[in-house]
């Protein structure tokens, strides 16, 4: 495929002009003349803007069934009263059809790859793998009942997805170790998965300080220490770390996740959507830790838009320090996309570069919103909708172009997820 006289973000945020070509799923050739022996597909790139495609550092895409069923509660009673109740009853058929579900929403908005926290792994595994997209996928661990590691059920999933999906679909499926959270698991649990994440060279994928009450009850549990202490006695963070939310981290924790090389997952909407507070992305930014940027689930967001993600991620910032200079363009485009990217394990991803992975979105720029285009990447912050992509690309593969859904049935499934919603409702 060759991108003719296009204009693209190149991986230091500037705005260039020529030919930029894939082949075989990566970038191939970018200069200013036409490479040579092209044959694939020519795109013209009047009024168009090329850029990486988003990589959500946190998510969970079959919560996609629960989109609208819980509003306006605390996150405690939302979890207990909603969330929790409708899990107990999700099938592997379900989870398949809300994950394939999610990959479409994801593709729509740009997204080409997910860390994506669940269960049902070989489910989710099937639906990312026909979708053409990406995903670090994790089973979460809970463990509120201190029972022996190894002779847990959620233990012996995850083992079993590490050794039979790891870098499934030519590397585009990634597996990963999560602990749920400081609070639903013991230290025991903490440890031992933390040492076998170590030992398989997985990352840890964490929730960690999402809220005010759950980062004071870790204090009290455990002698004072926050969440990011805790973690980081328990070796958790002895190992590549990605940890979601981070909105009560102080700034001890914050020299723990530098000191640690630790990813920050802000997720913007979903904590002002739950109220849990404003993640200090700046002061992380400042230590030099990588920030990524996730959506969360879309039961509290409601969807997958990166662009509102960036938005939101820049105005939030800048009412929390009260400083309209904090968090330029610049760095919340990286970390929607390099920083999500090195959160994933996927060092040849995240920017316009040769050898890079062709995982691209290409964005109409002749939109009444985008015009003029004074700054391209202040546009993708903080004007453009996710109207303007007119094709997300995925290991060089089009997923979607212009409303199109190229790899998934999207009509048969939402079907599907309507009558696996029904079916979980009517037994609740």
């Amino acid at each position: 495929m060759l991108f003719r006289n296009i204009s693209y973000i190149d991986e230091n945020c500037q705005v260039k002009t020529g030919f930029v070509e894939t082949s075989e799923a990566k970038i191939t050739y970018i200069g200013s003349e036409a490479p040579e022996g092209n044959t694939g597909r020519v795109i013209d790139g009047k009024g168009k803007l090329l850029i990486p495609a988003f990589y959500n550092a946190h998510g969970h895409s079959p919560m996609s069934l629960m989109r609208g069923y819980g509003e306006n509660m605390t996150l405690s009673d939302w979890l207990n009263k909603k969330i929790f109740p409708f899990e107990d009853k999700l099938t592997k058929n379900a989870v398949y059809w809300a994950t394939l579900l999610s990959m479409g929403e994801s593709a729509k908005f740009g997204i080409v790859s997910t860390s994506d926290m669940y269960y049902f792994t070989e489910d989710m595994v099937r639906a990312v793998t026909e979708s053409g997209l990406k995903a670090n996928i994790s089973r979460s661990i809970v463990n509120f009942t201190g029972d022996s590691f190894n002779k847990m059920e959620s233990v012996t999933e995850m083992k079993s997805a590490v050794e039979r999906f790891r870098k499934t679909a030519k590397g585009r499926v990634l597996m990963d170790a999560s602990i749920h959270g400081e609070y639903t698991s013991d230290e025991a649990t903490v440890r031992e998965l933390s040492q076998y994440a170590k030992e398989h060279n997985l990352i840890m994928h964490i929730h960690l300080s999402e809220t005010k009450d759950e980062h004071e009850g870790c204090k009290e549990r455990h002698n004072g220490l926050t969440p990011a202490a805790y973690f980081n006695k328990c070796g958790a963070f002895d190992i590549p770390a990605l940890a979601a939310h981070c909105v009560w981290v102080t700034e001890e924790d914050i020299d723990i996740l530098a000191e640690k090389n630790v990813t920050v997952c802000t997720n913007p909407v979903s904590n002002m959507k739950l109220a849990s507070g404003i993640c200090p992305t700046h002061d992380i930014l400042k230590r030099g830790i990588n920030l990524a940027i996730g959506t969360d689930s879309v039961a509290s967001n409601n969807n997958l838009n990166f662009f509102e993600e960036m938005k939101m991620l820049g105005l939030s910032a800048k009412i929390k320090y009260m400083d309209p200079t904090v968090l330029t363009p610049e760095e919340i485009f990286r970390a929607a996309t390099l920083g999500g990217a090195k959160a994933q394990g996927r060092d040849d991803c995240g920017a316009v570069k040769v050898g890079n992975k062709a995982d691209l979105v290409l964005i109409n720029l002749e939109a009444p919103n985008m015009a003029p285009v004074h700054n391209a990447v202040n546009n993708l912050v903080y004007a453009a909708t996710s109207n303007e992509i007119v094709m997300t690309i995925s290991d060089g593969k089009i997923i979607y172009e212009k409303g199109e859904y190229k790899t998934i049935d999207m009509e048969k499934t939402i079907f599907e997820v309507k009558k696996a919603k029904d079916k979980i409702l009517k037994s609740i």
